[in-house]
């Protein structure tokens, strides 16, 4: 199958699938006499695995490290078992950290009752403010997570989101 019709099973961009090439997630297919990607059953059933994890927010590290098992069966999943403990320390930490831009947010809004003029608005003057109420300082809460998925694996996280 060419790759606009892989990208159309495992719902994924063409060009999501192309990142995955270079990157070494998906192996480079066979061409065609034409000098198109042909791709079989195993493409899509790694693009699927791959789109899972990433459902899960897991890095591209991690993905590349539950391949690496995948493709190893005989390997024991001890590292599978800590890889997937770490990620689910830090989605705990970042839920506990969006209620907390949640109550940020609330205590903002708080501020402003009623329409009035803009000049006059709590949420614009809470804004303006370097701390917010308590005493605390703003912070944005990061998106996806950008924790080593491996010590020993050393490349960077590149942040391509489907």
């Amino acid at each position: 199958m060419k790759i606009g019709e892989l990208a159309r099973l495992a719902g994924a961009n063409v060009e999501t699938i192309r990142y995955y090439e270079r990157d070494g997630l998906l192996p480079v297919p066979a061409r065609s006499d034409g000098n198109y990607r042909i791709y079989g059953d195993y493409h899509v059933q790694r693009l699927f695995f791959i789109r899972r994890c990433r459902s899960l927010d897991m890095t591209l590290d991690e993905i590349r490290v539950l391949l690496h098992f995948k493709e190893s069966p005989q390997e024991n999943c001890a590292d599978v078992n800590r890889l997937l403990d770490r990620h689910i320390g830090h989605v705990a930490q970042r839920m506990q950290e969006l209620q907390e831009l949640e109550k940020q947010l609330r205590d903002l809004r708080e501020r402003c009752g009623e329409a009035r003029d803009a000049a006059h608005c709590g949420i614009l003057d809470g804004l303006s403010q370097a701390t917010l109420p308590g005493g605390k300082t703003a912070s944005h809460v990061q998106g996806p997570h950008r924790h080593a998925a491996n010590p020993n694996v050393e490349k960077e996280y590149k942040g391509n989101q489907d």
